[in-house]
């Protein structure tokens, strides 16, 4: 009867690099998170009657490159954007617009009965508007998107927008208006992972040393993973590595090694012919999202280190 360990040892092998290639989904944007990106230019304006309590009645206006802060925040998925102003004085003013779940803001698009969270539900659009110490436990509204424009993953690179909020049930409105621009989108991390095709074995001990090296496109900390088997005659040895981090700066490929045995009891790599294969990923410091470098495979020939 054969033997059924070698088709068990690559089974093993391949669960630990489908394992590995979960954890490095190409271009996985982290859903809904919210990325702040400053203004290079911008104002934010408003004004309330008299008794309007978070305007307190006064006209206001802030300009980016005259604040503390001027930022704008948008999700991946377009439906919402916020403001975050603070003053020289230190004062924080926000300022949160979302459409109905499932919708984009979107040029020219007006919404009515617009309420604050918690208090709208799904199918309604979002409004909150004030300060650290002026603010509305509840909270009607409006609002109309002028103009907007995106970068890659809800980086908002353009905004013109109005509003208009009722606070805490009273019938005085606060009237504003946001518009900003912020500087050109970053460029999207690309990452590489070429494998070298030799490789060294210490015969006393079956390690194996592997490597090759990694590319991107601009400073990236990527994360390796991968495994290797040998097809012997009464063996199949087979071994894998993880949370092997190489920092990558671009310009060059970045050189990386790794070593380790084989797991199989009673295994041990020998010179010869071994199948190695591996993927990297990396987040992109610019944008919340994972790219990976692809699944890579290669016959690297183990000589006697």
């Amino acid at each position: 009867m054969k033997s059924s360990a070698p088709r068990r040892t690559v089974a093993r092998a391949a669960a630990v690099l489908a394992t590995a290639m979960t954890l490095a989904v190409a271009a996985a944007p982290l859903t809904g998170t919210a990325q702040a990106h400053d203004a290079v230019s911008g104002s934010l304006s408003f004004s309330g009657e008299p008794g309007e309590f978070v305007s307190d009645g006064q006209s206001h206006q802030y300009t980016a490159g005259a604040t503390e802060m001027f930022d704008v925040s948008g999700p991946t998925d377009e439906n919402s954007v916020g403001l975050t102003v603070v003053t020289p004085e230190g004062k924080r003013w926000y300022l949160h617009m979302a459409a109905p779940d499932g919708q984009k803001l979107t040029d020219g698009a007006t919404f009515t009965g617009a309420s604050r969270w918690p208090y709208a539900k799904p199918e309604d659009p979002e409004l909150q508007f004030g300060e650290t110490d002026r603010s509305c436990d509840t909270g009607t509204g409006s609002f109309t998107i002028s103009h907007i424009a995106y970068g890659p993953y809800g980086y908002i690179r353009e905004l013109d927008a109005t509003f208009e909020q009722y606070c805490n049930g009273s019938t005085l409105p606060l009237r504003g208006e946001v518009h900003a621009r912020t500087a050109e989108p970053p460029a999207e991390l690309a990452v590489g992972l070429n494998l070298d095709t030799t490789g060294k074995v210490d015969t006393h001990t079956g390690k194996i040393t592997v490597g090759g090296n990694v590319t991107c496109n601009k400073p990236a900390r990527i994360t390796l993973a991968g495994n290797a088997d040998q097809t012997q005659k009464r063996a199949t040895p087979a071994g894998w590595y993880e949370e092997q981090v190489v920092n990558c700066t671009p310009g060059a490929p970045v050189p990386w090694t790794v070593s380790f045995a084989s797991m199989e009891p009673g295994t041990t790599f020998q010179p010869g012919t071994a199948t190695v294969r591996g993927i990297g990923r990396a987040d992109d410091r610019d944008y919340p999202v994972t790219v990976d470098t692809g699944y890579k495979t290669a016959e690297v020939t183990l000589v006697k280190s």
